[in-house]
Formats: C-alpha cells, structure tokens, sequence
C-alpha cells in the first residue's frame, strides 16, 4: 500500500468515527455506507476492525454502531485527569440525587469542552449529553464558569478567539456581552446556561479549581426548562459551587515535584523530528527522521554532519563513526560528514537499536506476527531473545545491573531483560496522559532515565521502578534521553506540535542540554 493509499484508509477510518460519535442513537453498515458515500464493503471491513480495537461497539440488538469505551479511555487520557474523574464522582452523584437532574462534569480543550463523567438524572425526560461530546464553550454553563474562573488576561484571549456562533437563538454572540456575564459569574461563584447550546434545557455550572489555583474543570446540573426554572438555579447555584469546591480540595498538587529551568537549548538547527541520540567518539550524534539528517554535538554547539536521501529508522556506533539505516540499507557516516556503504547491520527494519559495552549490538525487530529484541548474530542475522506483543521503540543497556531495559511507547510499557533469562521484567507503565514513552537511556546511579513524548518532561525511574524525578522541559514533544561528557541530552520534536503549543514552545525541535 502507498502512503497516500494508507493516509485515504485511515481518513475514511476516521469519518467513519466521526458520523457514529455524532449520532448518539448509533448508525447502522448501511446507514455509514450511504452518509459517506462509500462501498459497503469497504465499510464493513473498517467496522470490524474498529470493532476489533474497541474503538467501535456493536448493539446486537437494534444493529447499529456506537462508540466503544476505548474511545472513552482515551478521552480522560487526553486530559490526563484521572484523579479529577475520581474525586468529581461522589460529587457528581449527590448532586444528582438532590436534584433529580444529570450532573456533568467536563474539561476544556481548547476552544471547546469535552464531557468527561455524567451520572444520569431520575425522570424520563432528562438532559441526555454523552461523555466524549464537545460544546462550545461561550454557550455553556460549564464553559462560561471556566471562562471566569481563569486569570482575567488568558479568559480575554481565549473570548477574543471565540466564534461566537449562535448554536440556539438565545446563544450570546456579543464578546461584550459574555464578558459582562463572565465578571458576574465571577462575583457569584457559578454560571447559567439558559437555553442557549440546546433549546428547552438549562443549566447550572462551577469551575473546579485546584489547590493551585489551576481551573481543572467544571461540574453542572441540567434538566429541562420547566423543571430547572430561574427561580430554582438561583438556588441550585451556590450548592453547585460548594461541590466545586469540595471536589477541587481532594486534587493533590502535582507529584513528583518537576524541576524546570535545569535544561537548555543547545545552539544550532531545530529537526522536525530528532531522535536516537548516541554518545560516541566524544561527542553526541543524533538525527532528524524526517528531514534526514545526522546532527553532532560537543561542547562547542550543534552541527549537521550529513543530510540523507531517505528516512532513518536507527543509529548505531560504529568504529569512529555512526550507522544510519534508511529504506535503502546502512549508511556510516564519519565526524567530518563523508558517507559510505555499511554491509555489517542488520537486514530488517528495526523499531530500535542499542550497543552495549561488550559491543553487542541489541535491537528491536518485526519476527513473524510478534516483534522481538535480540542481538545481532556474528552471520548478520538477528535471534529474537524475547518476543512482545508490540513494537519495541527504545532500547539501552543498563551497566551497573547488566540488563537490557526495553521501552514499548504502545502501551507505555517499560521493561528490563537480562540476556540468559527468557521472562521480562515489567519495571513500570507511563499513563498515556503523561506523555507517550519515548527514547531511554540509564545513567550511572542504577536510574533510568525517559522522555515523555507530549509531556513536556523527561523522568527518572529508580532500578525498582518508581518515579523520582521529573524533569520539566520548555517544549511539548522531548522525544529521546543519552548521557555524555557529564551532561544529560535531550532531543526533541516540531513536526506534530500544533500552532498554538510552538507559539508557548519556539525551542521545539532543539537539542537540550542538562
């Protein structure tokens, strides 16, 4: 399949999830085939394998199509507020059982909020919003809470981009109305949502802010128009507020403490995607996957050594040089940037690849319909020493413990393997919402040592596992961690940051230095 096959296979993927998140009744094969204009049988294949990943569920009964709680899982991972869920349910409830009504609670993304929790009212004519849904955020009452519970500068330049689209014909559409609305619902505690995101329904919301004063959320009470009258959210209002409250009191600050300030950019290029960095010869090498290139680095700044034709999948030390491979085979590449045929590497495509200090070469590979982490036999072929259900991405070897540590950003799964043993030692998960596990590398202490790709951070792992440090980096996407001449390296990604994060994160793409 070409990579414009693959990219149309996986837009019709997404519009398939898109049609069924947006019917809440579900849709049927041929109710999906005729809304996006596509052959059945092209539908029911990506049915069934989004059925297959829980991304999709199928009611038996009524045969239609609804979301799968794979989708809810990864929603409260994207916002990474699990603890926030946990406090906010016995909130959530009690405030349903007062009412009778549905309480929410939800979390802003970006210009919009996005369900997290519902516990369902008692009547048969109740507010009916599914977790996962999106609502503007100038129209609801959670929103409008959240709005004025921020800092007065970021609540102006979040209602400065608003759309201000009229969802109902009571929607606020003036930026100066809302505002005057946002500095009462400041003064009160709470918001109102009098039939403006959906007609004959009202609602009452509260920011939840943390101990840190952070706004994690917001919580509500909605029910139909004549039943949640004025008269009755005036009062619903302040035990909404109290319930805020409570919940954000239960929010421990972040922990592990993260030490910010520690890490600095290293002058030279940014990548659109950097990664495998390698001590080697005195100096870091590292390179640009997307934009080929191989970088080296010392105490003097960052250079590009080579740029190549074709994307990288590894680089491994070689004698006085590195070894890049692309899609066309091995590549050395010198320190003064000539490039030659290298026939010693592996033949597979690796998702991985680590030299240890008897100058073993270990990599990650595809082995049949499993992928295995073995060593390079002296022929060039590989041995699967262990065998996993996913890819692996990162490898270093741990000296001080003699072992292997194998990293799966799939699963967040960080593992340690002893060459001699067949079982895998599971040392520790990362949370998807921590950031996706990225490139490893241990330091001298028995520490190891990761980057957390979309979590701002690099952590350090003890030898049992347990977090003892986060390190606090000033772009969203570190991508890979090596050791060398006394300094901790970090590479780090552009390519996948939105607009809005490289405006927070101009350094995105650089190398950095602790």
């Amino acid at each position: 399949m070409s990579a414009a096959e693959g990219t149309g296979a996986l837009e019709k993927a997404l519009d398939v999830l898109d049609a069924v998140g947006q019917a809440p009744a579900g849709l049927s094969q041929a109710e999906l085939a005729e809304r996006l204009q596509l052959p059945r049988t092209t539908v029911y294949r990506m049915l069934g394998t989004l059925t297959a990943r829980g991304l999709l569920r199928r009611d038996p009964l009524r045969r239609v199509y609804c979301l799968g709680m794979r989708c809810f899982e990864y929603a409260r991972s994207a916002f990474a507020m699990p603890d926030l869920v946990a406090a906010a349910g016995a909130e959530l409830r009690a405030l349903r059982d007062m009412t009778g009504e549905t309480t929410y609670l939800s979390a802003r993304d970006g210009l919009e909020i996005v369900a997290l929790e519902r516990a369902a009212g008692a009547h048969h004519q109740r507010s009916n919003s599914s977790p996962g849904q999106r609502k503007p955020l100038h129209c609801t009452s959670q929103g409008k809470a959240m709005l004025a519970a921020m800092p007065a500068d970021e609540r102006e330049a979040l209602v400065r981009e608003l759309p201000m689209t009229a969802v109902t014909p009571r929607s606020i559409t003036d930026r100066r109305r809302l505002l005057a609305e946002l500095k009462a619902t400041a003064q009160r505690g709470w918001a109102i949502d009098d039939e403006e995101n959906v007609l004959g329904v009202r609602c009452c919301g509260a920011a939840v802010v943390d101990a840190a004063g952070r706004v994690r959320g917001a919580i509500s009470v909605a029910g139909p128009a004549f039943r949640l009258t004025m008269d009755r959210l005036q009062l619903l209002g302040p035990e909404v507020a109290d319930a805020a409250r409570r919940i954000g009191a239960q929010l421990a600050p972040d922990a592990p403490p993260a030490r910010s300030g520690d890490a600095q950019p290293v002058p030279g290029d940014w990548a659109f995607d950097g990664a495998l960095p390698v001590w080697h010869e005195g100096r870091l090498w590292w390179a640009d996957t997307l934009a080929p290139a191989v970088h080296g680095a010392d105490a003097q700044g960052d250079r590009v050594l080579a740029r190549l034709d074709a994307p990288i999948n590894a680089l491994v030390p070689v004698a006085e040089a590195v070894a890049a491979q692309t899609p066309q085979g091995w590549l050395r590449i010198a320190a003064d940037g000539s490039t030659s045929a290298w026939t010693q590497g592996p033949r597979r495509r690796l998702t991985a690849a680590c030299r240890a200090k008897d100058g073993t070469l270990w990599a990650g590979f595809a082995d049949d319909d499993r992928w295995g982490v073995g060593p390079l036999e002296p022929d060039g072929s590989l041995r699967a020493a262990w065998r996993l259900p996913e890819p692996a991405t990162a490898l270093a070897w741990q000296a001080s413990e003699q072992r292997l540590l194998v990293a799966s950003a799939g699963s967040g799964a960080l593992y340690a393997a002893r060459p001699g043993h067949a079982a895998l030692q599971r040392l520790a998960t990362v949370p998807k919402g921590s950031g996706l596990l990225g490139g490893i590398a241990a330091d001298d202490h028995g520490g190891v040592w990761a980057a957390l790709r979309g979590g701002w951070s690099a952590v350090r792992f003890e030898a049992d596992g347990s977090v003892e440090r986060v390190l606090a980096l000033p772009v969203p996407c570190p991508t890979a961690v090596a050791f060398g001449g006394g300094r901790l390296w970090i590479t780090s990604a552009r390519e996948s940051v939105s607009r809005e994060a490289l405006d927070a994160a101009p350094w995105s793409g650089r190398l950095f230095a602790a």
